[in-house]
């Protein structure tokens, strides 16, 4: 297969697997991180098949729909890669994206570091912010039946990994808790000029937000 071939199968399987996935985890937001991962890896030097296949591949099982088990997605997306016969040394790159890609409360240090992953995490990071961010977190809310705003719960900043795959705080607890820490954890300089409006985007919301919350 040439770098064609290869990403329109791919996309095929990604819809055909996502085609029932929650509305803020479905094939429109890979969509959303193929283009962006695409956009800034023209910026950045990086492998371009890499860094679509890493960005088509991200979710194919998130964790969070599959009890916390964070294997599932390697092994989904290993067992697709070697079905179209990818080289091994592609596989065991995707599927490092796959497994650090996350944001994961806590302070984790990283393990893997590729340029690849760089730009994939930017896009991945950038759906979650802005008005496209500010959707789909409220739409994982409601999925999961959590309140929007509760003011005797608390923001808390200093969750343990196992504390925020756990957390069930309301939504709107969760600018505090992710979207508004990702602008000032970008990795590459693209990614980093493009958050800052979708940053102040939130911003706004949240200002808005609190002032019809306290008429």
């Amino acid at each position: 297969m040439n770098h064609q071939e290869i990403i329109d199968t791919t996309v095929a399987f990604v819809k055909q697997e996502l085609q029932n996935a929650e509305g803020g985890h479905d094939w429109w937001h890979i969509e959303r991180v193929w283009h962006t991962a695409r956009s800034i890896a023209t910026k950045e030097k990086a492998d371009m098949l890499i860094v679509e296949l890493g960005a088509l591949l991200h979710d194919i099982a998130d964790s969070k729909f599959h009890d916390g088990d964070e294997n599932i997605g390697p092994a989904k997306a290993t067992a697709f890669m070697q079905s179209i016969r990818l080289p091994d040394e592609v596989i065991a790159h995707i599927v490092n994206i796959i497994r650090h890609i996350s944001f994961k409360g806590g302070n984790n240090e990283k393990v893997f570091h590729s340029p690849e992953l760089a730009v994939v995490q930017d896009a991945d990071r950038l759906d979650a912010i802005g008005a496209i961010g500010i959707a789909r977190a409220f739409n994982y809310g409601g999925f999961k039946n959590r309140a929007i705003y509760d003011p005797a719960i608390q923001p808390n900043l200093q969750m343990t990994r196992e504390e925020y795959k756990k957390n069930t705080a309301p939504t709107i607890n969760h600018f505090y808790e992710k979207l508004l820490l990702l602008k000032d954890r970008m990795n590459t300089a693209t990614g980093k000029e493009m958050a800052e409006e979708r940053h102040t985007y939130m911003e706004g919301f949240l200002g808005q937000f609190y002032k019809e919350i306290n008429i």
